[in-house]
């Protein structure tokens, strides 16, 4: 019986031991990162709490979140806003690829009223999210159906998933009853084509291609005609992905924005640049080139839920206040939607 207590006490002892030296470990910088567990922890909860896009986009933003929250989180502790920090948070928001000038300016504003006084790094990210949204609300316009035909020229470079993004917004128009009509315009490439028919079948909207290597003029002309013909409500072109860079690529672009116009005049009504989250700050200089060429009436941003560098979109709005009309967040058709400012603006501060 003494022997049994013995091991008795002795495993309890044990255990407390145990214990101890497991708090010792977490109290203990060196052993335990707490701020980025706990960051991943208040990751996870939030994400949880929400559903639907929402939710979604709360995930997609999350690299470009953590990146943004785990920086705001380790300087930002207990800490006052004097000149130093407010330098160190210009550097954040640089770094998070929101562009020099608008860094300078988000932080010169959060210091306005809150110099010298102790802040926290969630009222930064609060106070952050409220700057963003501000920025963003006036490009904030989902793109609407004005027109019958209402014509649509896609644009973008190549992988910025231009087809993808026809076939979802072609998709969401026939779940609304419109009749739509699409012209694989990218007529370099019969994959293009091909994966547009497949799209098509599986919508039920008509798909007009040519051979590869037809003209991409004609292929638009045709597409714009028989859309017309058949009465449709949408005409969704698609065109070759280009580099921005390439004078006689934009060139052909122009002729192409031309050649739709002399079947129905003052079209394409839309002319939207897909650009591809992941490139970050090169997406800038593709608005500019882009816009240079055909004068681009809207964006849709793709690729979030794969980019640390989701900042970039807050960039090109203060930048160049061009309509953000929708953002992506995944391969499937209900993660392309329409773009809300302080739904991002949270997402991306980790909200």
């Amino acid at each position: 019986m003494i022997l049994n207590w013995i091991k008795k006490i002795s495993g309890k002892t044990e255990k407390k031991e145990e214990k101890d030296n497991k708090k010792v470990k977490e109290n203990n910088p060196k052993k335990r990162d707490t701020t980025k567990s706990s960051s991943k922890k208040q990751q996870n909860k939030k994400s949880s709490d929400k559903s639907g896009f929402l939710g979604k986009l709360f995930n997609g933003l999350g690299k470009s979140s953590a990146k943004i929250s785990e920086n705001i989180t380790g300087v930002f502790t207990k800490r006052k806003l004097d000149k130093e920090a407010i330098q160190d948070l210009e550097d954040i928001l640089i770094m998070s690829d929101m562009g020099v000038e608008l860094s300078k300016k988000m932080a010169e504003n959060l210091a306005k009223n809150r110099f010298e006084k102790e802040i926290s790094d969630i009222e930064i990210k609060k106070a952050l999210a409220l700057e963003i949204e501000n920025v963003l609300q006036p490009v904030c316009k989902p793109m609407k159906i004005k027109n019958h035909p209402q014509v649509i020229l896609m644009v973008g470079v190549n992988g910025s998933g231009k087809t993808t993004t026809i076939a979802k917004l072609a998709q969401q128009y026939v779940q609304d009853g419109k009749k739509v009509v699409l012209g694989a315009g990218d007529t370099f490439r019969a994959a293009a084509v091909e994966q547009l028919q497949v799209w098509g079948e599986r919508i039920g909207c008509d798909v007009i291609s040519k051979p590869e290597g037809s003209d991409a003029g004609a292929l638009a002309y045709e597409t714009v005609e028989k859309g017309v013909a058949s009465n449709a409500d949408v005409i969704i072109i698609d065109t070759a992905g280009r580099l921005h860079n390439k004078e006689y690529l934009m060139q052909e672009l122009k002729k192409i924005h031309r050649v739709i116009g002399k079947v129905i005049p003052n079209t394409p009504n839309e002319v939207v640049l897909v650009l591809d989250a992941t490139v970050g700050q090169n997406g800038l200089e593709q608005v500019n080139h882009f816009k240079q060429a055909v004068d681009i009436s809207g964006i849709i941003m793709t690729k979030l839920d794969g980019s640390a560098k989701g900042g970039v979109l807050v960039n090109i709005a203060n930048t160049y206040n061009i309509p953000i009309y929708a953002v992506g967040v995944g391969e499937n058709v209900d993660d392309l939607n329409s773009f809300t400012a302080k739904d991002f603006a949270n997402s991306l501060m980790g909200l």
